[in-house]
């Protein structure tokens, strides 16, 4: 008697219809939570007038290579891009996250497996009879279904779409590292720079104030001066190494941060301009603070985890209800490999299975709760990341109105101190004034030229943070050919 053929097509029938009737999500509709900061950045006035352009373009449509016309620079940051290892942990978090994202996508859809067996074994019950104990041989072809899930009310789904959205933030967390490395390099660069500036300031310094010292020892040898004008003399130069030497270490402390950053040793050292002839841009428009939900790539990132957070709610909901897997078979099966593939030995096999949780011990509630509570933590992560975006561009245009006048009025100060300083050296080679006047003007204009350094670190150091802050610092090359002022 043949074996009846298999229901193909009413298996494949209830596949298909599983795979369009699953679709039903029972995560709650998504909306993203209002922004809790003002609608406007924070200014201050300013005394010093600044730049004014027509400049339309966003941070993020200025490239960091335009940013940053420094050639030397912008060789650091294209090595530092393609060797700095934690940019190289989050590029292999984001490969991560798509294994992971793609494990989970296939439970979408239905696994076949081709399955080849065969067996032969002795049965304990004795052949009727005989007495002896019958051989048995069995082989089997045949493709078979894995059991597949039909997703009526969306647990696969909404497990599907939180592993996509954690997959699409760690892209995101990508674009936050760079935007981040770029600053860092930039401002570890000028850290060196201006360490550098310093410490040639000091050596000049220092040469100036032993030339002193050896002019005040000779007045005194000959009895023209005091041995306090000579001591006073001694304790400039000796201030002066020590500020040296510590200058000396400070640089090289930056360099060796700036070679952590790039990734690897940084050759050669080129000659490089003063800070004050730097061309860093000024003139990046701050726009509104609904911009930083577009531009910043870490806001994005976070609302994607509340997007991935508020579809666990879903399968947590979805868990509640029945659950309903389908297994089937279907090849062929014989006690004779060469009777494997003849008429009458197929076989098939169908199995729905039906998963009603009827008591669990609060697990499923307690899993619900929990996808609640890490939603409303992924609200309150949103809601500070923003928060801190706010913050951090508010505090760079405070900064940088303040620190355009702080500028102007410490040269000012550095060219009141020269002027004092060379009036005091005149009057006292005169005979007008002691030497304590002129010693306390050289010990005066060597501090303010090194806060004037210290202040012009400060200006450029703030413009990279509003470029960071803003989300620039993620394309090459610019968009647009606007001009902007620069200093």
């Amino acid at each position: 008697m043949s074996k009846k053929k298999p229901p193909v097509a009413p298996i494949g029938l209830t596949i298909l219809a599983a795979a369009f009737m699953a679709g039903c999500s029972m995560a709650p509709h998504f909306v993203r939570p209002t922004p809790p900061v003002a609608e406007a950045f924070p200014t201050i006035a300013s005394t010093v007038a600044t730049s004014t352009n027509n400049e339309t373009r966003s941070a993020v449509d200025i490239g960091w290579r335009e940013f940053f016309p420094d050639q030397r620079l912008q060789t650091l940051i294209d090595t530092a891009l393609a060797n700095n290892r934690d940019l190289r942990s989050t590029a292999l978090r984001i490969e991560e996250a798509r294994a992971l994202y793609n494990i989970q996508s296939a439970d979408r859809l239905p696994n076949f497996n081709l399955g080849v067996g065969a067996s032969r074994g002795r049965s304990i019950v004795s052949q009727l009879g005989t007495g002896q104990a019958p051989v048995s041989n069995s082989y089997q072809v045949g493709l078979s279904l894995a059991s597949f899930e039909l997703d009526f009310f969306g647990r696969v789904r909404s497990l599907n779409d939180a592993a996509l959205a954690q997959f699409l933030a760690t892209e995101q967390a990508r674009e936050s590292a760079q935007i981040s490395l770029v600053a860092a390099v930039a401002q570890a660069y000028l850290n060196e720079r201006a360490f550098a500036e310093q410490l040639a300031l000091a050596q000049s310094t220092t040469q100036a104030r032993q030339k002193s010292y050896d002019l005040a020892k000779q007045r005194f040898d000959v009895g023209a001066s005091s041995a306090l004008d000579l001591r006073l003399a001694e304790t400039l130069v000796l201030s002066t190494r020590i500020s040296t030497a510590a200058l000396a270490r400070q640089q090289a402390q930056a360099l060796n941060a700036l070679t952590l950053l790039v990734g690897q040793p940084l050759g050669e050292q080129q000659p490089t301009p003063p800070l004050s002839s730097e061309t860093l841009i000024t003139g990046i428009p701050a726009g509104l603070p609904s911009d930083l939900l577009a531009n910043r790539p870490d806001i994005r990132a976070s609302e994607l985890r509340l997007r991935a957070a508020n579809a666990n709610i879903g399968a947590a909901r979805a868990a509640f209800f029945p659950r309903i897997a389908l297994t089937a078979d279907i090849g062929t099966a014989s006690t004779e490999l060469s009777n494997l593939f003849d008429a009458g030995t197929r076989i098939w096999s169908f199995g729905p299975q039906l998963i009603l949780p009827i008591f669990d011990a609060g697990r499923n509630r307690a899993n619900l709760s929990l996808a609640e509570v890490r939603t409303n933590l992924a609200v309150t992560d949103y809601e500070k990341t923003i928060q801190v975006a706010f913050r951090e561009v508010a505090d760079a245009l405070v900064a940088r109105g303040a620190l355009e006048e702080q500028i102007a009025a410490q040269q000012s100060f550095v060219a009141a101190q020269a002027d004092r300083l060379r009036l005091a050296d005149l009057r006292f080679q005169n005979g007008v004034a002691s030497s304590l006047d002129v010693l306390d003007a050289q010990r005066d204009l060597f501090e303010s030229q090194q806060s004037l350094v210290q202040i012009r670190l400060q200006r450029l150091t703030n413009a990279i943070d509003l470029y960071r802050s803003l989300g620039g610092g993620i394309s090459e090359r610019s968009i647009g050919s606007a001009t902007r002022p620069k200093y």
